[in-house]
């Protein structure tokens, strides 16, 4: 199984093939309108900016799981972002990235890495409500917040993933070394 064998739906409804992708580096992101992270909307785009005519595309996948922090149609998160944040990269439909109704792509993502822990003063707010939503949350590939990111290589393999505490400058610093 590969990234590439995934089908994802579009904000208007359409399923497209990650297969699309191939040949493209990969930023994958669950993201919610408001959340603590949600400023880091600014930062991506700039490492979109920087990187789009590298090879670089950024998925944007809305999820409403954490704190309800998602609210809204499709619609309205784009309209949100682009207004807010003037995101340019693409945004999917509002997905689950965890339990029963986790669209497979989150699962394979999940499945395929392990929780690369907190860090910072918000890392240690998340470290609390990750232990009361999970009491095993260090020991399993489920997402703990909003924001965590999936770095894919131009073949398609998982190369990293990043917590919402990351440091957008270390993950930056890992796009471009798989560029």
């Amino acid at each position: 199984m590969s990234i590439y064998d995934f089908k994802i739906r579009t904000q208007e409804g359409t399923d497209i093939s990650l297969a699309d992708y191939k040949g493209k580096v990969l930023l994958i992101v669950n993201t919610a309108t408001g959340c603590g992270f949600t400023p880091q909307y600014s930062e991506l785009q700039d490492l979109y900016e920087l990187h789009q005519k590298d090879g670089l595309e950024i998925l944007d996948f809305p999820c409403n799981q954490f704190g309800e922090q998602a609210p809204g149609s499709d619609e309205e998160i784009h309209s949100f972002c682009t207004g807010r944040y003037g995101i340019t990269f693409p945004q999917f439909a509002k997905i689950d990235v965890n339990g029963d109704n986790a669209i497979p792509l989150y699962k394979y993502l999940t499945e395929n890495t392990t929780f690369a822990g907190f860090s910072g003063p918000m890392g240690l707010m998340l470290k609390g409500i990750a232990k009361k939503m999970d009491k095993d949350y260090k020991n399993n590939g489920n997402i703990k917040w909003n924001f965590t990111k999936f770095l894919i290589d131009r073949n398609g393999e998982i190369v990293a993933r990043f917590e919402p505490t990351e440091s957008l400058d270390k993950v930056k610093a890992k796009v471009e070394e798989v560029l």
